[in-house]
C-alpha cells in the first residue's frame, strides 16, 4: 500500500493516544495539536479551528483529519477549503477513547452517572499551569484557581451584575457534578506508567464517587489515521462544504461543496 499524506489537526486532549497510533500508522501524518478548552466558548473556538484549516497549504495533503467531535457545536459551521476534512462522527471525544460512539452509548447506558477521565483530561489544564482538573471544583467562589474560561465568565458577570452576585453564580455552577456517582478512568497499557489511577481515585474519594477503570480502545483512532473511513463512522466534508449538526444518528452532515462526500471519499482512497 502506497503511504498517503494527511494533515492532522486535533485537540491536545488526545495527544498521547494519537501519537501512539501515529507511530504505527502506515501513512505519512503531519500532526498539529490545538490547546484544549475551545469547547468552553464554541463560537470563539470554531473560529480558532477554522484558522488552522485555512492555514493548510492548498494541494499539499490528500485530506485534513480533524480530531474533534461535535463537542457542544464547537465544529458547527466549519468550512472545508481546498482539502477535504475527515471527522469522526461523535457527540464528544469520550467516544474516541472508547473506540466508537456505539461503545460510548452502551457504557453510558449501563453506567448512568459516570464521569469519564483520560490522560488528556487530567493533564491538559496542568500543562497550562492551571490548578484544577475535571471532577475537582472547576468553578470556585473566588477568581484564584479558576480555569481560564471560568475566569472570563466571572469577569463578565461582575461587569453585568456586580461582584457579589457574580461570586454567587460561580458557586452555583459548581453543582454541575451533583448527578454523577462514579469516576471512570479510561486506561490503556501505555498510560499505566503515568499513575493516573491514583489521581482519579483521589478525586473520587473527595467527591464521594465510586471509582472504576474502563479499558480504552484505540480502534477509532487507528481507522481515522489509517484512512478506513466508513460512512457510518466518519464524515467526509468536500471542499466548499460546511459542517452542520444533523440531530440524528449521523450526528453531523456536510452541506454544499463542489462534490459529493462519496466521490471525495473514493478519490482519496484511490490516491
Amino acid at each position: 500500500m502506497k503511504p498517503r499524506l494527511f494533515k492532522v489537526i486535533a485537540c491536545e486532549i488526545a495527544f498521547r493516544e494519537i501519537c501512539h497510533c501515529a507511530a504505527t500508522c502506515p501513512h505519512l501524518l503531519d500532526l498539529e495539536f490545538v490547546t484544549q478548552g475551545l469547547h468552553d466558548q464554541p463560537l470563539r473556538g470554531v473560529g480558532k479551528i477554522q484558522e488552522r484549516i485555512d492555514a493548510v497549504p492548498s494541494g499539499r495533503y490528500e485530506a485534513i483529519l480533524l480530531g474533534y467531535a461535535l463537542c457542544g457545536h464547537l465544529i458547527r459551521g466549519l468550512v472545508a477549503r481546498d482539502t477535504p476534512l475527515v471527522i469522526p462522527r461523535a457527540h464528544d471525544c469520550i467516544a474516541f477513547f472508547l473506540g466508537s460512539k456505539e461503545r460510548h452509548a452502551k457504557i453510558t447506558e449501563e453506567r448512568p452517572g459516570t464521569y469519564f477521565y483520560s490522560s488528556g483530561w487530567l493533564e491538559c489544564l496542568r500543562k497550562r499551569g492551571e490548578q484544577t482538573v475535571p471532577g475537582e471544583a472547576v468553578y470556585l467562589a473566588t477568581p484564584a484557581g479558576m480555569t481560564s474560561a471560568a475566569t472570563e465568565q466571572f469577569e463578565k458577570w461582575v461587569a453585568k451584575y456586580g461582584e457579589e452576585k457574580a461570586r454567587y453564580l460561580m458557586t452555583q455552577l459548581d453543582h454541575w457534578s451533583d448527578h454523577y456517582r462514579t469516576g471512570a478512568l479510561i486506561e490503556y497499557d501505555f498510560t499505566r506508567a503515568l499513575g493516573l489511577e491514583v489521581k482519579v481515585k483521589d478525586i473520587c474519594s473527595r467527591r464521594g464517587w465510586n471509582f472504576e477503570e474502563i479499558p480504552g480502545d484505540l480502534g477509532l483512532f487507528r481507522r481515522w489515521l489509517g484512512g478506513e473511513w466508513s460512512e457510518s463512522e466518519f464524515l467526509i466534508v468536500p471542499p466548499g462544504a460546511t459542517v452542520v449538526p444533523s440531530y440524528d444518528d449521523a450526528i453531523m452532515v456536510a452541506e454544499g461543496g463542489a462534490a459529493a462526500a462519496g466521490q471525495i471519499a473514493n478519490g482519496v482512497r484511490e490516491g
